[in-house]
């Protein structure tokens, strides 16, 4: 594993600017020439984080997938939420989607590109869910992938990729990827920065990083496209191919010459942050949502404040939205009491009254698991995910048992507001409104969810400032 180092947050200046105006013109054309249906598998529901007016499915049943395929938006959300799924629990699903993918490809005869979007951070069922996509679509379609591609940057979130090496804003440097919280985690844990050398030890070694096929920042600033797709199109017997990006322009150039691969008769899955789904998907830029698309007026009761997610990040918005500039009730909930029996029973029954109450009298609340983590004396990764799920599952409830429609709901972190919307609020097909911060989504829930035609705020556990999470109550409380 090579050394790698923190850089400025200044080094983002010294990269060629590139003249925009032509990579629109050439990224609409080839846009314009790419008949295929795109499928994003979301591993939680923070990746419609760069989107708008897009679906989200929340299940991957044949009709669900037909009505995705049908509709006229190029693209559409699949929600797997496999990031709470233990490993034979994620091979079934993604065999599953693959499957009823290729059943109404086949029936509607409209080719399709697969997204298997993941965590900016890198974290998640990889290699294992493209490689099961990949074996199942070609059996299944008998067609063969020559390539993947790997394209963790996600700029809202302060994900930059350069020279191979994958980094993490924080404040003003630039953190080797491996050399952060997150690669430290449980259940997804790794310890390379360099993308090539990640693939490499998350592979086994199948994919040796000298192998490897680099898609450089130099080549994407000097538009070098024909290089670019030349290299795509060399690449054969699934090899990963890793694209350095810094900005989004460097995703147009690259989605550029994906186009011109495809076209040629090359095929490809891609396993990526968000980034490359708002391009690849044709999805225009909007405005931050405001407090009047977001709040209905003939609703005074108050709003909900969910926090599941533990990671460094989380803990420290939290402690800031205490410094919220209108009041705010705060709520403990303990997710130790998983270790007794009947405990987290009887701690949501307590959460509810209290909740129930408040928001009936117009108050805010914000309801937070305790800080300290519940950490199994094991090694057994998934026996530790299944703990979390018990305790996701409890805290979620809390919103599914609520009598009292709130006027906002904020749910905090990837598998807690995947099960707020799936479980609680029992949404099967949302529409994206947009952001109401950069990287916080917002959906708009279906006729059939418990709450329905209500924004529902997906804030990921690892994305914005410290003020962002207080800042974001503010315009809703504004």
């Amino acid at each position: 594993m090579r050394e790698v180092r923190p850089i400025e947050v200044d080094i983002l200046k010294t990269f060629k600017e590139v003249d925009e105006k032509e990579v629109d013109r050439l990224l609409k054309e080839g846009l314009s020439n790419l008949n295929r249906k795109i499928v994003v598998l979301d591993d939680d529901p923070t990746g419609v984080q760069t989107v708008h007016d897009i679906s989200v499915y929340t299940d991957w049943e044949n009709d669900s997938i037909k009505s995705g395929f049908e509709e006229e938006n190029s693209m559409f959300f699949i929600l797997t939420n496999s990031r709470g799924f233990t490993v034979p629990q994620t091979t079934e699903v993604h065999k599953t989607i693959a499957q009823n993918i290729v059943n109404i490809s086949k029936e509607l005869n409209r080719g399709f590109i697969v997204i298997s979007r993941g965590d900016s951070t890198m974290r998640g069922h990889y290699p294992l869910e493209t490689e099961v996509l990949k074996n199942e679509i070609e059996k299944h379609l008998g067609n063969s992938y020559d390539g993947e591609i790997i394209m963790p940057f996600f700029k809202e979130g302060g994900r930059f990729t350069i020279n191979n090496t994958h980094y993490v804003r924080e404040g003003e440097m630039l953190i080797p990827a491996g050399m952060t919280e997150f690669a430290k985690d449980k259940s997804f844990g790794y310890k390379s920065s360099h993308i090539g050398d990640w693939c490499e030890e998350k592979t086994n070694g199948e994919y040796k990083a000298s192998d490897i096929v680099y898609i450089s920042l130099e080549d994407l600033k000097d538009l070098n496209i024909d290089k670019i797709t030349e290299q795509l199109k060399s690449v054969k017997d699934f090899n990963k191919i890793v694209v350095n990006a810094i900005d989004y322009v460097d995703v147009k150039v690259f989605v550029i010459a994906l186009i011109k691969a495809i076209n040629s008769g090359k095929e490809f899955m891609i396993r990526s942050a968000a980034a490359v789904t708002k391009i690849l998907g044709g999805v225009s830029d909007k405005p931050l949502l405001t407090k009047e698309e977001l709040v209905s007026k003939d609703n005074e009761n108050g709003g909900i404040v969910l926090v599941g997610s533990h990671v460094n990040k989380t803990t420290m918005q939290l402690e800031e939205l205490r410094n919220c500039k209108y009041p705010i009730e705060f709520i403990e909930f303990n997710p130790h009491l998983v270790l007794e029996e009947g405990g987290l029973k009887k701690e949501v029954e307590r959460v509810i009254d209290i909740v129930e109450e408040k928001i009936k009298n117009g108050n805010i609340v914000a309801v937070y698991t305790k800080r300290e983590l519940v950490v199994l004396d094991t090694d057994d990764k998934d026996k530790q995910l299944m703990i979390s799920v018990e305790i996701s599952d409890a805290v979620t409830s809390i919103i599914g048992k609520l009598n009292v429609r709130p006027s906002f709901i904020i749910a905090k972190g990837g598998i807690t507001s995947s099960d707020v919307g799936t479980k609680a609020l029992k949404v099967k097909r949302a529409n994206v409104m947009g952001q109401i911060k950069p990287g916080i989504p917002v959906w708009m829930t279906g006729e059939e969810s418990k709450f329905n035609n209500m924004p529902y705020i997906i804030f990921p556990g690892n994305v914005g400032e410290v003020s962002t999470l207080r800042e974001a109550v503010e315009i809703l409380m504004g």
